[in-house]
């Protein structure tokens, strides 16, 4: 008898151990973002450096926080929109507040568009987006600070090469 209760016992931890899944955990990747370097625009080859920096998408109330905000950079990293195909940001040079407040940079507002490609990395991960078609303007205003938009790679999957190239 205490060998059929052994073998029942067996049996079933056999059964259990075999039925236990890998943890889901994800390691496999993110969702990318658009990297944007800025360029002198009389020298269109050096990287030029905005002073004081404040990136802020259309809409919002607080910065991007992918960089130190009000930093003097040559480089950034932003985020699109997963759930649409547009994002327009304010970029702002030289940014500071007034004693109200107020801003007191050169703000240009620029939109991107793009296409969105969402791809299923595992069941951990989910979806990440990827963009395609990507596309870029400055809207117009009396005093622009980015003279030129260029891109690069219209196709972004990763974080790791450059998208956008912004003359000032």
């Amino acid at each position: 008898m205490r060998r059929l209760y052994f073998g029942i016992l067996l049996f079933w931890a056999i059964i259990w151990a075999s039925s236990c899944e890998k943890d889901d955990i994800c390691v496999e990747g993110d969702t990318p973002l658009l990297v944007i370097e800025f360029y002198d625009a009389t020298d269109t080859s050096t990287l030029k450096e905005v002073t004081t920096l404040r990136v802020v998408g259309v809409g919002q109330s607080v910065t991007v926080g992918t960089f130190t905000d009000r930093s003097s950079l040559s480089s950034i990293t932003i985020p699109l929109k997963t759930d649409e195909d547009s994002a327009s940001f304010i970029m702002i040079n030289e940014s500071a507040s007034d004693d109200n407040g107020s801003e007191t940079g050169n703000l240009d507002t620029i939109n991107f568009s793009y296409s969105r490609i969402e791809d299923f990395l595992s069941r951990g991960c989910g979806f990440i987006v990827n963009y395609d078609e990507l596309e870029a303007n400055v809207t117009a205003d009396t005093d622009n600070w980015i003279q030129d938009i260029e891109i690069t790679q219209s196709l972004v999957t990763n974080s790791d090469s450059t998208h956008v190239k912004i003359f000032h």
